[in-house]
């Protein structure tokens, strides 16, 4: 039914890839203008790229089509990984996407494998925003319970959740009731939550979350908590980069991190977490390399009017660019919110901030990447890694060696002094 082959709403102000369909099918694509709304936030029905192409282009034909655009891993495509009964029956029950895959490694002679298996989520809210405060929260905590604990069942040792997880994302309104919704980051209600959830299952969790600083006159910031398996808290991170740029309003609610590019050494592995904007910035994702990171988590809430087309290529070139796991998770839903706002673009206001398309995915350091979650719904991904795979590209590739930092830090200490002049070589003739 080729009816249901479509572009991405025009909304969206994006299309799928069509160049892998045969030209007959590319044709009539283009003929027929189809442009189904993804009012439901699928691609006409479907909930990923990746269920067009599985539909759509011959499985002999779709290896070659999965190798170009999402690597292979150990010589083969990303392996699936086989998920836990009890975790399948809670995304059955409870209706979330739940994928697992594996990453493979070289064995070595002289370092055994060190193999974890990371947990991505993402979700939508479960209450209007009209709703109490406290219901919205309390109810997004339940279901954050439902899927970390397939995540526990399927055998998570990492797990990380959306930017803002708590909440709405209800910076786009500029309205200050929303500051309610912040929390002190080592004492607060998803921090205690995340430490009951993070000892039931010997997990680490990041957990994304609106801080409120009271040691600081109680400034707002976007940061992400760090728990341990024990339940402790290891540390924060403050986001980096803040948008201004479409209904992305946060700079009405808190600035700049402060917190620098901050790993942090669990009983897993060593992780960073660029959180959402500081994706766009590949000297952030390079900060985080130079502390030694192994994993780097991008907990975000982007919409596919802004960035779906850059959405697949950021964190995993910075997987490559950087030798170490990447891990894109962005929410999932259109929020609606009681008052109209304005974008600064000219257009009418309006009371939703745009779709929130999920697709959440893992990366690896040789270029591999796993499918994505679903657009619509909300998901878990289990990733199981060998972390012995950062060194053996580092070893292969030797992008550290080859880099050039010392040049790089005397261009960029000339540019940030106000008198800075480009290097510019004119054309005497001109």
């Amino acid at each position: 039914d080729l009816s249901r082959t479509c572009f991405v709403g025009e909304d969206d102000h994006a299309s799928l890839l069509i160049n892998a369909f045969p030209r007959e099918v590319q044709s009539w694509l283009v003929k027929s203008k189809c442009t189904m709304a993804a009012s439901d936030g699928t691609l006409c029905g479907f909930s990923s790229v990746d269920a067009i192409l599985e539909k759509y282009v011959p499985e002999a034909e779709r290896s070659e089509v999965r190798r170009v655009m999402y690597g292979w891993n150990q010589g083969k495509p990303v392996q699936t990984l086989e998920i836990p009964g009890a975790a399948t029956e809670l995304a059955k029950t409870n209706d979330f996407d739940l994928q697992g895959y594996k990453f493979g490694a070289a064995t070595e002679q002289m370092r055994k494998p060190r193999v974890v298996k990371v947990g991505i989520i993402q979700n939508a809210v479960t209450h209007p925003s009209t709703a109490p405060f406290l219901e919205q929260a309390e109810g997004i905590r339940e279901r954050i319970r439902i899927i970390l604990d397939a995540a526990g069942e399927s055998g998570v040792k990492i797990a990380c959740l959306q930017e803002a997880w708590p909440m709405p994302f209800a910076f786009c309104t500029r309205e200050k009731q929303w500051c309610e919704f912040a929390e002190s980051a080592e004492t607060g209600p998803s921090t205690k939550f995340c430490q009951e959830m993070a000892k039931k299952w010997g997990m680490v969790i990041v957990s994304p979350i609106l801080e409120r600083d009271e040691k600081h006159g109680s400034t707002i910031w976007n940061t992400a908590v760090v728990i341990g398996n024990n339940g402790n808290v290891i540390g924060k991170h403050r986001k980096n980069h803040i948008p201004r740029v479409g209904d992305f309003n946060e700079s009405t609610y808190y600035f700049e991190g402060n917190t620098g590019h901050p790993v942090f050494e669990t009983a897993f592995g060593k992780i960073g977490i660029n959180i959402c904007y500081g994706r766009h910035h590949p000297l952030n994702w390079m900060g985080f390399g130079l502390n030694g990171a192994e994993v780097v988590f991008n907990p975000s809430a982007t919409v596919g009017a802004l960035s779906e087309p850059m959405w697949g290529i950021e964190a995993r070139n910075a997987a490559i660019a950087n030798t170490y796991f990447t891990c894109g998770i962005n929410r999932v839903g259109t929020e609606h919110f009681p008052n109209a706002f304005t974008s600064g673009d000219g257009k009418p206001a309006h009371t939703d901030f745009g779709h929130f398309y999920g697709s959440s995915y893992v990366a690896a350091p040789d270029a591999s990447r796993t499918p994505s979650l679903a657009r619509e719904k909300d998901g878990l991904m289990v990733a199981e890694m060998d972390l012995n795979l950062c060194q053996q590209v580092k070893d292969k590739w030797a992008f550290q060696m080859t880099a050039r930092y010392e040049m790089y830090r005397d261009l960029l200490t000339k540019y940030c002094e106000h008198d800075f002049e480009p290097q510019v070589i004119r054309d005497p003739s001109l």
